[in-house]
């Protein structure tokens, strides 16, 4: 009879922790938000690599500069430096968690900023492989979460979840990330377009650990599997915590970036 009991209690237990992929989904994406909070300011520069069908390429360097917001989306500025024909050329990001993220392109040879409206959101940002939405901070809130699996690679294990866009006119249907156990960071990317078709794949790689704590990438690489073009991403000279505030980051900046 002790027997039976305690089968029952660990069978019924068991029912109670049991978690639905939905909710073991939304858990993971929660812990890796909860894992990069804290690092309040930062600034980077990154090489842009933009590759053809046939292979052929060109470049542009970027300085970039970002705001952690809490209880909001992240605010974000990347200024061009090269080549000659876009340097001056600045995107001004306010991601939100619920309401649609505000947008700006300052375009130097017309002298005037331009706002970015929502539905063009899923439209690819200067040419490259990655889309205006792509390059906002991907809050909990903005996706609908599923657990797919745990798969193991090379002795590390990878939670494989889905996410699906809860905001409007996003270009995607669904992504499928593969996040590091370890470092709670997607390490790779697939995105599947409107018609639930593969579209892309973005590869991160390279990774370095800044304040003992905040994991990113030296290297990023997205492979549109439609039209066979790419844009790899090169991060370098990370620095934290740099004492950035609201000014930095207001629309008057764009027409004085450098």
């Amino acid at each position: 009879m002790r027997s039976l009991m305690f089968l029952i209690l660990t069978l019924v237990t068991a029912l109670v922790v049991a978690e639905t992929p939905a909710e073991k989904g939304l858990a993971i994406a929660i812990e890796a938000d909860k894992r990069d909070t804290g690092w309040v300011d930062f600034k980077a520069k990154m090489k842009m690599t933009l590759r053809n069908k046939q292979g052929q390429e060109s470049t542009r360097t970027i300085k970039l500069s970002s705001q952690e917001v809490l209880n909001d989306g992240d605010k974000s500025l990347s200024i061009f430096s090269s080549p000659r024909d876009i340097k001056g050329t600045a995107f001004l990001s306010y991601t939100h968690a619920l309401k649609p993220d505000d947008q700006w392109l300052f375009l130097p040879a017309l002298k005037r900023v331009k706002r970015i409206a929502s539905a063009n959101k899923s439209g690819p940002f200067v040419g490259s492989e990655f889309a205006y939405e792509d390059l906002t901070s991907q809050e909990v809130e903005k996706y609908t979460y599923n657990w797919l699996r745990d798969e193991n690679i090379n002795g590390k294990t990878f939670f494989v979840v889905e996410a699906i866009p809860a905001y409007a006119n996003s270009g995607y249907a669904r992504q499928e990330v593969w996040i590091d156990s370890e470092m709670y960071q997607p390490v790779k990317i697939v995105f599947f377009d409107r018609k639930n078709s593969l579209l892309k794949t973005l590869e991160s790689s390279d990774w370095n650990q800044y304040l003992g704590k905040y994991w990113r990438p030296s290297r990023m690489y997205m492979q549109n599997h439609q039209t066979s073009k790419s844009t790899e991403l090169t991060w370098s000279d990370y620095s934290f915590k740099v004492g950035l505030t609201d000014r930095d980051f207001d629309q008057s900046t764009l027409k004085r970036a450098r």
